[in-house]
C-alpha cells in the first residue's frame, strides 16, 4: 500500500507536466514514442516561461494547432516577431492537405538559438500508444536537452501485436513474440534500449519516461515499471483530463 500511495502522489495533472520535468530556463525538448506526444507539446507551450517554439521534426494533423499562431518555413525575422507577439508559436515546414510537414532537426537546433525553449514531435505512431523506432526513426535534434519518451496507457498489459505500432520491432528489442503482452519487464526493456526508446538520445540530454492517461488501475504495473527503470530514469504519471481541463491535442 505504501508503494502504491507513492506512486499516487507522483501522479500529476497535464498542467502540471512542465514543472513535473524539471525544465529549466531554456530547454529543447524532444518527444518520442507513443501516446500523448502532442497533448504534451501544447501543454508545454502554455507553461514554459518565455518564448517557445513548437513544432515537428516528422509530420502532424493539420488541424491540431491548439489555438497557435501557425507559421510556414519563417524567416529568423518573421520568427522573432511572432515571438514577441505571441510568446510562443506553431511552426512547420510547409503546410499539406491533412499533415503539415515538419522542419529538419537542423531548423530546430537553430531556432532554439532563437527561442528560450524549442518543443518538438521527433516521431511518430499512427495513433498507437507504444512503439519501438525504425532505423530512419526518431528524428531528433542535435541540441535536444530532454528526451521524453511517451507511452499511453492502454499499452501496459496489453498484447504487443495489438497496441504497438512496429510490433516486430517491439517484440524484438523485448526479446520475446508479437503476441506477448507487454509487460512491465518487456517495456522497460525498449524503453532503456538504444535500439527502442533511448535511439537517438543525445550526449548529456536527459531521459524521461512519461506514461499518458494513467488511472489508479495502472498503479500495480507503474510501481513495477518504476523500479525496473531504476533511479537514473525519471518517470512521470499523467491522469487522464479532468472535467474543465482543455483535451487539445488528445489524439493519441
Amino acid at each position: 500500500m505504501a508503494r502504491r500511495y507513492c506512486l499516487a502522489m507522483r501522479s500529476i495533472r497535464v498542467g502540471q507536466l512542465a514543472d513535473a520535468l524539471k525544465l529549466g530556463p531554456s530547454e529543447l525538448v524532444a518527444l518520442v514514442g507513443g501516446g500523448g506526444k502532442t497533448t504534451a507539446l501544447f501543454a508545454l507551450g502554455c507553461q514554459l516561461n518565455g518564448s517557445v517554439v513548437l513544432t515537428t521534426t516528422t509530420k502532424m494533423g493539420r488541424s491540431r494547432s491548439g489555438g497557435r499562431r501557425t507559421l510556414f518555413a519563417p524567416t529568423d525575422n518573421e520568427l522573432l516577431s511572432a515571438l514577441a507577439e505571441e510568446g510562443c508559436v506553431l511552426a512547420w515546414h510547409e503546410d499539406g492537405v491533412r499533415k503539415a510537414v515538419g522542419v529538419t532537426p537542423e531548423t530546430a537546433d537553430h531556432w532554439f538559438g532563437l527561442a528560450d525553449h524549442v518543443v518538438v514531435e521527433a516521431d511518430g505512431s499512427r495513433g498507437k500508444p507504444f512503439k519501438a523506432p525504425l532505423d530512419y526513426e526518431p528524428v531528433i535534434p542535435s541540441s535536444t536537452t530532454v528526451l521524453v519518451a511517451c507511452v499511453g496507457a492502454r499499452a501496459l498489459g496489453a498484447i504487443i501485436d495489438v497496441q504497438c505500432q512496429r510490433p516486430d520491432r517491439v517484440a524484438d528489442v523485448a526479446g520475446c513474440l508479437v503476441s506477448d503482452v507487454l509487460t512491465p519487464s518487456r517495456l522497460a526493456a525498449v524503453l532503456l534500449s538504444d535500439q527502442g526508446s533511448r535511439k537517438g538520445l543525445p550526449v548529456g540530454a536527459r531521459f524521461v519516461v512519461l506514461i499518458n492517461q494513467a488511472t489508479d488501475a495502472h498503479a500495480d504495473y507503474l510501481v513495477e515499471l518504476d523500479a525496473l527503470l531504476g533511479p537514473g530514469v525519471a518517470m512521470v504519471a499523467v491522469a487522464p483530463f479532468a472535467p474543465g481541463e482543455s483535451p487539445e491535442a488528445l489524439d493519441e
